[in-house]
């Protein structure tokens, strides 16, 4: 039978409000990001593998939440470089010569012009809320459709004011590019980012520490686990909502040539063995569909598959990331890692 996904989130967030902003206790909060909660996080001792977790400590999710599928929707499309950047075109010979790779800009702008709107139509359809990474330059060059992505009730989240190496800025450098990454999205959208997506997920050695000092309650530039952490960082607790690139479509569609079909495939495989896991615990499925290659007719189709199937188990909720972050920062079954990878 097909799960409600619109009432189990609304059961989510009734049972996770107690812990809703936790995160930002003990936080350096300079910049502090709006919407950002005041309530201080309850001391935790650090909690040993999850694999010992069991449910009479009340659940590894609120409510009868079972997995949680975070989808990120990349808005890039209008915030690429003119030219040199990557695309299904061949690299022009002599890029001095030309002010811009045209045709490979048009590739880019099928983003805005028909991905984005047809897969908020698809997310409607579903009740599904997801969280954009919204690149500062796209939003600024197509305002109202990052405006509409978040009256629909998505997240806008930082993914960097262009795209550029953050790894290879001086601190102060990166600094401003935080603080541009959050200023354009808020201006435009009207909501404050508080998660953030480096380029590549290549952050630098400031990354985090600036990121929490900005008031960032989150960051998803990792891949090491199934489920949300929490890593310290400077000496202060800051989860981490970690990304995808098994179930990432620019790495198998555009990487790979994989087929819709064959991306179908390997989502549902996905899917399958940690809704088994997740029986015993705390298990999470990130999914990244990007702008110009998720909005093609085609792979709508197979997502529209992938969520039919998804919601027809029980115990099946999608989140964005900002929720999932609030829930983990404020849950004693959260792991939390004494590294920072």
């Amino acid at each position: 039978m097909t799960t409600d996904i619109t009432a189990s989130r609304r059961s989510f967030l009734t049972h996770a409000g107690a812990g809703a902003g936790l995160l930002a206790a003990g936080m350096a909060m300079g910049g502090a990001a709006a919407g950002a909660a005041e309530t201080k996080t309850p001391a935790t001792k650090p909690t040993a593998a999850k694999s010992q977790e069991t449910k009479s400590q009340g659940g590894f999710w609120p409510g009868d939440t079972r997995l949680v599928i975070s989808v990120s929707m990349q808005f890039e499309a209008g915030g690429q470089p003119l030219k040199g950047t990557d695309s299904p075109f061949p690299k022009v010979d002599f890029p001095d010569s030309v002010p811009s790779d045209a045709v490979a800009n048009t590739w880019f702008a099928y983003g805005y012009r028909e991905g984005v709107p047809r897969m908020l139509d698809l997310w409607d359809k579903h009740g599904v809320k997801v969280t954009s990474h919204m690149i500062g330059e796209a939003v600024r060059k197509n305002p109202n459709l990052a405006r509409e992505i978040v009256k629909r009730g998505h997240e806008a989240a930082g993914h960097g004011p262009r795209w550029s190496s953050e790894y290879a800025m001086s601190r102060e450098e990166e600094r401003q590019f935080l603080t541009d990454a959050r200023t354009m999205v808020a201006e435009v959208t009207g909501q404050t980012p508080v998660g953030y997506n480096a380029n590549w997920l290549r952050r630098g050695p400031y990354t985090l520490p600036l990121l929490q000092e900005l008031g960032y309650l989150y960051h998803i530039d990792d891949v090491s686990r199934d489920e949300p952490f929490i890593e310290q960082v400077n000496g202060h607790d800051f989860v981490v909502v970690p990304y995808t690139l098994r179930n990432n479509d620019i790495v198998l569609i555009e990487g790979r040539n994989y087929t819709p079909t064959q991306f179908l495939e390997q989502v549902t495989l996905d899917f399958d063995q940690l809704y088994e896991e997740a029986g015993h615990r705390r298990r999470m499925m990130s999914i990244s569909a990007h702008d110009r290659i998720s909005g093609t007719p085609q792979m709508v189709r197979v997502w529209d598959k992938f969520l039919t199937y998804a919601k027809s188990h029980p115990g099946v909720t999608f989140l964005r990331k900002d929720e999932i972050a609030r829930f983990a920062a404020g849950s004693p079954l959260t792991v939390r890692e004494t590294e920072t990878i």
